[in-house]
């Protein structure tokens, strides 16, 4: 029996380890990314804490609205660990939406990151889908003020449904949350993704995807 116990702590002890070397916490005041080195880690390298300045915690620009004339009507404003470098390490970063009268954020997913929402302006239609193979697709239309959530890894998108501009402000839990646009990785890899795989994938025509690709 006491074998059993040993086993068994060993056994919950290396789970925990791994699970705490999977997102380890940082273990010093701060990490600031330092752009110029040529070192490639899992982030970012640290800047000799010495040299750290006020303006690496700072950044300036989200009160600008963003330029939104394009073909989703949409524009994102990032601050990532790339442009406020003393979130290197933190988990942490937030994001400026800016949506043009029914722009849309299109589908797409953060790998790394679990995404809350808040409405600054205007009123959106957002959602999310859950994973195989329930696929449900949860929706809800957002006024100002209103708080909405992500979770991790899911397929989402924001829309604006007002004759007006709109405007929302997101944190996500990852320095570098990553973005993978639905459309534009499925119809814009690079090389393309074989026809014939997206036309059985989609079951449609292989003429339809060429189309689609053509347009990314």
């Amino acid at each position: 029996m006491s074998n059993k116990l040993i086993i068994l702590s060993f056994v919950a002890l290396t789970f925990a380890c791994l699970a705490f070397a999977y997102e380890p916490k940082p273990l010093q005041d701060f990490c600031v990314a330092d752009p110029n080195t040529s070192v490639k880690v899992n982030g970012l390298v640290c800047k000799d804490p010495k040299q750290v300045q006020a303006e690496d915690f700072f950044f300036s620009g989200l009160h600008l609205r963003g330029n939104t004339s394009n073909a989703v009507g949409s524009r994102v404003t990032t601050v990532f660990a790339a442009q406020l470098p003393g979130l290197n390490t933190l988990g942490i970063s937030m994001v400026r939406i800016d949506y043009a009268p029914w722009g849309l954020n299109p589908p797409h997913t953060h790998p790394r990151a679990t995404e809350i929402l808040t409405v600054i302006e205007g009123t959106l239609k957002v959602g999310f889908v859950t994973s195989n193979p329930d696929n449900r697709f949860i929706t809800k239309v957002l006024q100002k003020g209103d708080v909405f959530v992500f979770p991790v890894g899911l397929v989402h998108f924001q829309q604006n449904v007002g004759n007006g501009y709109a405007v929302a402000i997101a944190a996500l839990s990852s320095q570098n949350p990553g973005a993978i646009t639905i459309a534009n990785a499925v119809f814009g890899a690079n090389p393309p993704i074989p026809g014939d795989i997206l036309a059985k994938a989609f079951q449609v025509d292989k003429s339809v995807v060429d189309k689609l690709q053509s347009k990314f």
